[in-house]
């Protein structure tokens, strides 16, 4: 079983994982638990896939209701919720394709409410429970409010189905509910414990007002509450069904069986590695307004026959508003291992997570105790949580034929966050994020480039937002959103491009509020491997009394900076803003980590990549080495010479 460091202070910011003796001792004795134990019961192999199958396919229908009830672009256009099914112990059976870390503690968040909730205001049939609280667990932030519902069969707990989502607005001083000057968490919404907010099927009105009263945007974080009740109805219905087919004991053994065969064969898979140790370092920058230093987040990675032990053991201390709690750090595990260690394998977190021990000291950026502002923890640490976590075990996977393709250089390295909010076109209030960074750029693996603009790999269906839906729904109108030129990492295997996106204020009857948070500027995030090279840097631009308009008036559509004119400014890593009519504001995101010494690929790859403007003819030349003529073809005899001079000029240094 997992070891953790716990937190220390009252239980109700303890997230840890529970074991189910503890769940039992704290159990009333007039909620019986079904039985997860049923060796007896046979499973023949195909109706174990059968019901198996059946398991995700409810997971993914649970998710396609949550996305058509809503009314928030971030989940209706970017797919960042997700929704799950576990066992009567809040075992994670299986995750929906949608954003991993959201859902991978909700079974911290579920042990909590066994624990804590069955004897006052107890556990019932019909009952959904709303949490916003990431020291208890069920989101990585404030934002990530989840709705937990308890399954009954015959009068007994047989699981849980779960659905979660970022929410634009919970409260909070700023906007979007996180501020860079946030000095602890009473700056930002106020975490909500797991409450009662549905009983006997039924929204409790003095709960959910309660909840949506925090809000600058009540009636949709409302319509997203519905949602999600709707999607855990569903599951219910379905789960309901699946039982009358098959009986509930085969169900049940099969939910533990499909843990089991994802511990199993990740065993397997560990025990073909070379047992070692691994490192890897991730800084963010500026952990909260008027803050110039670099925070770092250290793992060291053990592995030893078929157990990782992640040592996160000198990690900096928390600081400002960039921490997350253990959930984040549980998160940023989770969604690294799954995509690298597990895509074959059944996404069950709580059959995968039986292979890690966790050593975590308290009170550091991926472990905040209370009360640390977290309100970006999901998009700071946590994320940074992931990096470590990548790089790590891309660094493991490589040192075996069997496993070396399934390595991956750190993608994009961090969230590049504009939030946005005022009065829109309308005249009505509008609080949103800018979400175009979803469409981060993949590192390269280790015979393979980057896809470029792919998404994020612990969000599998994420996507970018409609532009035309964006102009519609805020006071926005978009200049540019495309693929930069060398942003991917350099490398033998190049990392994925990122993009860019320019907008300006439209129709806004006032100034628009913007919160800017982001890291990556001076210090990489997303470091290569074996000598490939970082993906481009994080920049944000604000120009500011631009001539935006007056070129769209002459119908010329302007896509550089340069041609904006007006006074360019560069924002620091954490600040609040306003846009002016006539303001341009430019955000580029990060791209993936190169794989490889750079001037090891291929030139002919290289004369691809900028006859298609992913590399431009300078960076081929004097980070690829690769000479091109005026038609952009290779000039061999040039490009021997220019690599044997950034050789020549690398031994130089490293004897100097």
């Amino acid at each position: 079983m997992m070891a953790v460091t716990p937190v220390p202070g009252s239980e109700i910011f303890a997230s840890r994982p529970y074991t189910n003796e503890e769940v039992r001792t704290d159990l009333p004795e007039h909620l019986p638990l079904y039985p997860t134990d049923l060796s007896g019961v046979e499973i023949d192999p195909l109706t174990y896939e059968v019901v198996r199958n059946r398991v995700f396919a409810i997971t993914d229908l649970m998710g396609d209701a949550l996305r058509r009830m809503s009314g928030s672009l971030v989940v209706t256009d970017c797919n960042d919720f997700d929704v799950a099914l576990t066992d009567p112990y809040g075992h994670i059976v299986q995750v929906g394709p949608y954003n991993t870390q959201l859902v991978a503690s909700i079974g911290l968040a579920i042990g909590w409410i066994l624990r804590n909730r069955a004897d006052n205001p107890g556990i019932e049939p019909g009952d959904m429970f709303l949490c916003s609280d990431p020291w208890v667990g069920g989101g990585l932030h404030q934002n990530d409010v989840a709705l937990f519902a308890p399954l009954f069969h015959d009068g007994k707990l047989f699981g849980w189905t779960a659905a979660v989502a970022h929410q634009l607005d919970v409260g909070g001083v700023s906007p979007g509910s996180w501020t860079p000057r946030a000095e602890d968490v009473f700056w930002e919404s106020l975490p909500m414990p797991p409450i009662k907010v549905v009983r006997g099927g039924v929204i409790q009105c003095d709960v959910e007002d309660a909840y949506v009263r925090r809000s600058r945007i009540p009636k949709l974080v409302a319509l997203d509450l519905r949602a999600k009740v709707g999607a855990n109805k569903l599951g219910h219905e379905r789960i309901a069904e699946l039982i009358r087919k098959f009986d509930a004991d085969t169900v049940q053994q099969v939910m533990q069986l499909q843990m089991r065969d994802a511990e199993q064969r990740l065993r397997d898979r560990l025990a073909t590695i070379p047992d070692g140790t691994w490192t890897a370092v991730n800084h963010q920058e500026q952990s909260h307004t008027g803050n110039r230093e670099a925070h770092a987040i250290r793992l060291k990675l053990t592995k030893t026959g078929s157990d990782l032990l992640f040592d996160f053991t000198g990690t900096d201390e928390q600081s400002g508003m960039i921490n997350c709690t253990f959930t984040g750090l549980y998160g940023g595990i989770i969604s690294a291992m799954m995509p690298l260690l597990c895509g074959d394998l059944p996404w069950a977190p709580g059959g995968i997570m039986r292979c890690v021990d966790i050593i975590s000291e308290p009170g550091t950026l991926n472990n905040a105790t209370f009360p640390a502002a977290v309100g970006k923890g999901s998009v700071a640490s946590s994320w940074a949580t992931t990096n470590v976590v990548m790089e790590c075990l891309s660094q493991m996977l490589d040192t075996h034929p069997s496993t070396r393709s399934s390595v991956a250089s750190v993608c994009c390295g961090s969230w590049d966050l504009s939030i946005v909010a005022g009065l829109n076109q309308h005249g009505a209030p509008f609080a949103t994020s800018i979400l175009e960074p979803m469409a981060g750029g993949f590192g390269a693996g280790s015979d393979h480039d980057g896809v470029d603009t792919a998404g994020l790999p612990f969000i599998p269906m994420g996507k970018v937002p409609d532009v035309e839906m964006n102009e519609f729904s805020t006071p926005l109108l978009y200049l540019w959103r495309r693929e930069e030129t060398d942003s991917g990492g350099p490398g033998r295997y190049r990392g994925g491009l990122s993009g860019s996106v320019a907008f300006t204020p439209y129709h806004s009857p006032a100034p628009i509020y913007q919160v800017i948070s982001g890291s990556g500027k001076a210090v990489s995030m997303n470091r290569g491997l074996a000598g490939g090279h970082p993906g481009a840097a994080q920049e944000d631009i604000a120009v500011r009394g631009s001539d935006a308009a007056e070129l769209l008036a002459r119908g010329e559509l302007p896509s550089t900076v340069a041609e904006l004119g007006g006074t360019p400014e560069f924002p620091s890593n954490q600040e609040e803003s306003l846009l002016q009519q006539g303001d341009v504001y430019v955000m580029r995101w990060q791209g993936g980590g190169g794989y490889g010494d750079p001037v090891l690929r291929d030139p002919e790859l290289v004369a691809t990549d900028v006859r298609e403007l992913k590399v431009s003819p300078d960076a081929a030349r004097t980070v690829y080495g690769v000479v091109l003529d005026d038609s952009f073809t290779v000039n061999a005899t040039a490009t021997a010479a220019c690599r044997e001079a950034v050789r020549a000029d690398r031994r130089n240094r490293v004897q100097g």
